[in-house]
């Protein structure tokens, strides 16, 4: 496959219901994914992790997803196969959720868990030893001790961070250039949040992936990610450099800045955002 984007977005839509009941959630995006760390951020509801899921094809039944574009690589994804796609989720794109207590199968070891996303790619009489060699592997890939003993236990049995150093292995051992990341660290506290972080940019930066980082928290992408799209009901309103996050021009992502507390510049009192209808009817940039 030749070098470009990892994922093209032209006039991305979303709707749930048809017709009349048709309820839109994200009005015609547009943006690529390249080997780079991209944040979406905005309110609960922007439809970030929306998005996200549309270009995994994981929408339930009542969406509908168009666009004038919308692939991987050379593949366009609304045109592809159920079993097309069950080739890429997992070998070429791979999603992180947000809390592996819900994500993980809580009666299968994690182990297994891990080498089953291997196993659905390959085959064979080998298939069965070389998932377990390559599920210690990733585990210790992931910097969890004694692999072998942890791939023997259950979900309740492991904690958070453990968790998701699980489910980023699980989505790492089939090789993905594309990892999808919804609010990867919310459910952790801050310091094991930063470990989880340190390594998945470990990761992404030895193995060259690209990255979609969805979160609500703008401080945190800013050191984390190389650009950041801001998303406002549906919409973007703006695109930037995570460095120039302070030199945001939209007032939807000022006002966003201002709301965060600071210990450096403390208020009696947060600003309350003022919506203005017509950032409904304007699109930002979207490159």
């Amino acid at each position: 496959m030749s070098e470009g984007p990892l994922v093209t977005a032209n006039n991305l839509r979303v709707a749930f219901g048809r017709g009349a009941h048709a309820i839109p959630i994200v009005h015609g995006i547009s943006f690529t994914v390249g080997r780079e760390k991209v944040a979406i951020v905005g309110e609960s509801g922007a439809g970030k992790s929306t998005v996200g899921r549309a270009i995994m094809r994981l929408l339930p039944p009542a969406a509908h997803v168009t666009a004038d574009r919308l692939m991987f690589r050379e593949i366009d994804l609304l045109a592809a196969s159920e079993r097309q796609m069950m080739d890429l989720r997992g070998r070429h794109m791979g999603l992180i959720m947000q809390d592996p207590k819900y994500s993980l199968n809580p009666v299968v070891p994690v182990g297994e868990q891990i080498a089953e996303s291997w196993r659905l790619h390959h085959h064979g009489r080998a298939a069965r030893r070389e998932a377990f060699d390559r599920t210690l592997a990733i585990l210790e890939a992931v910097k969890i001790r004694d692999p072998g003993r942890v791939a023997k236990l259950y979900p309740h049995e492991i904690s958070g961070g453990m968790g998701q150093r699980v489910m980023i292995a699980m989505m790492l051992i089939s090789g993905p250039e594309l990892l999808i990341a919804d609010e990867p660290t919310s459910a952790l506290d801050v310091t094991v949040r930063m470990e989880v972080l340190g390594l998945l940019d470990e990761l992404i930066a030895s193995r060259g992936l690209g990255l979609v980082f969805i979160s609500h928290d703008l401080n945190l992408v800013r050191r984390f990610c190389d650009r950041v799209i801001i998303m406002y009901s549906g919409r973007i309103v703006e695109t930037l450099a995570a460095v120039e996050l302070d030199h945001a021009e939209h007032p939807y992502t000022r006002a966003l800045l201002s709301s965060l507390p600071s210990i450096h510049d403390q208020k009696p009192r947060l600003p309350v955002m003022m919506r203005d209808p017509a950032w409904l009817s304007q699109s930002g940039i979207t490159q």
